[in-house]
């Protein structure tokens, strides 16, 4: 397959109160994934969609927002394609939660670097239960797979940071870190699921032997456990304009810094630190007044572009 390819489709205002936002994805075998991407473009060009859509020889990956009826036809067409497993859960955001709609090809649907087979190869799969019956264990290492932003927005409480700022690091890090507890219980999550997928899969090809992973991600543990049952602490950071979502889905309290793309909370915007779109107390020393200053121009013609549409 080709360098990634990228097409827009223009998204109208919402004209209801609220938008549905879907995240998908599913490991599965596609035929001619550049001849999918087009019927995707036809399609998102009729409705009221945005977010990004990835499609890859090995399935689709994304997150869409819309309408009821625009999301229902999204959804209906992926399973017309042969998408009848995807793991799929919805929410709600106040706001638009993306600019645009997007459609992606690309050789992965999430960017591991290393070639997995999450068809094959497949880690012990727990609902919220079972997961939290199992990271209560002493004898369990609990990996947080995502990035260190994410993990900074919020986690499962005794998980482990990877540190890691892209999946593409992972490998390296069960190399240097986790090689010798292959005869560990490993325990794993992600915000959706898809990365713990190329991850447990990585492990059991590297040998390790008991590796599970939590099934529908964060997002739909925060669904299904109630707060008062939970051992998720904070907020799970999402890659829309809400930012971060909580237990029963709802919007969090952080914000993201539009200079570096960390999670905030309330507190730190108030420092004085923080400049909208500038900087925040994580990244304020490592960029230059002259990058600053590109910073506030580009936010006064953010901010003039959107008194231009009103």
């Amino acid at each position: 397959m080709n360098a990634t390819v990228e097409q827009l489709a223009p998204v109208e205002q919402q004209a209801t109160s609220g938008w549905v936002v879907a995240a998908l994805y599913q490991f599965k075998e596609v035929q001619d994934a550049a001849a999918l991407k087009e019927r995707l473009l036809d399609l998102v060009g009729s409705i009221n969609l945005c977010g990004t859509l990835i499609v890859a020889d090995e399935g689709i990956n994304g997150t869409v927002a819309g309408d009821r009826a625009a999301v229902d036809a999204v959804h209906q067409f992926l399973l017309d394609e042969g998408f009848t497993s995807m793991e799929y859960k919805e929410s709600y955001s106040s706001e638009k939660p993306f600019r645009k709609m997007k459609i992606k090809l690309k050789k992965e649907i999430v960017t591991l670097g290393v070639e997995v087979k999450p068809r094959d190869l497949v880690g012990h799969y727990l609902d919220p239960k079972e997961w939290n019956d199992l990271i209560a264990r002493d004898d369990v290492i609990l990996i947080d797979t995502r990035n260190d932003y994410e993990y900074k927005a919020g986690t499962f409480k005794g998980a482990i940071d990877p540190k890691t700022e892209s999946f593409r690091e992972f490998p390296d890090y069960v190399k240097k870190e986790l090689e010798q507890h292959k005869d560990k219980k490993i325990a794993m999550f992600c915000t959706g699921g898809i990365r713990c997928e190329k991850s447990t899969s990585l492990l059991l090809q590297e040998g390790f032997n008991e590796v599970y992973h939590l099934k529908g991600g964060i997002l739909k543990y925060l669904e299904e456990t109630p707060a008062d049952q939970s051992m998720w602490e904070g907020e799970c950071f999402v890659f829309d304009g809400r930012t971060a979502v909580t237990h029963g889905m709802e919007e969090g309290a952080n914000i993201k810094c539009h200079a570096c793309g960390w999670p905030l909370l309330p507190a730190e915007v108030e420092l004085p630190s923080y400049e909208h779109g500038v900087s925040c107390v994580y990244c304020i020393d490592n960029t230059t007044e002259k990058q600053k200053e590109g910073f506030r121009m580009r936010q006064s013609q953010i901010l003039a572009a959107k008194r231009k549409r009103l």
